[in-house]
């Protein structure tokens, strides 16, 4: 029997649910390993993040707030049920609004991931 392991999913932001159309993303890990030599490698850091491909920019979405936040709570639930809480969370790069779809990308890095 097929498990569901992708589609849908959904994202809030300080509690408020904000409207995607696209792909999301999110680090499975909080480190990245590199071999330096057979048997022993390096490990960095990855800061915590939540990319959104395709954020739709809707009547009610509260732009500002989003855009000037330092502290934010962003949570993204994902189709598989699994849930990663980004806490700390700010936004990061450039997010232009396209106006012939009203959406933006967005990228929050953060103090905290966690999956649950």
């Amino acid at each position: 029997m097929g498990q569901k392991s992708g589609g849908v999913c959904y994202v809030k932001v300080d509690g408020q649910q904000v409207v995607i159309k696209g792909n999301v993303e999110a680090p499975l890990s909080d480190k990245k390993r590199e071999t330096i030599a057979p048997g022993y490698y390096k490990e960095e850091e990855v800061a915590p993040f939540v990319k959104v491909s395709e954020f739709l920019v809707t009547k009610g979405t509260a732009v500002q707030k989003i855009m000037d936040g330092t502290n934010m709570t962003v949570t993204v639930e994902f189709a598989n049920g699994k849930v990663y809480t980004l806490s700390g969370g700010y936004v990061v790069g450039e997010s232009n609004l396209d106006s012939e779809e009203g959406k933006a990308p967005l990228e929050f890095n953060g103090d905290k991931g966690r999956w649950s």
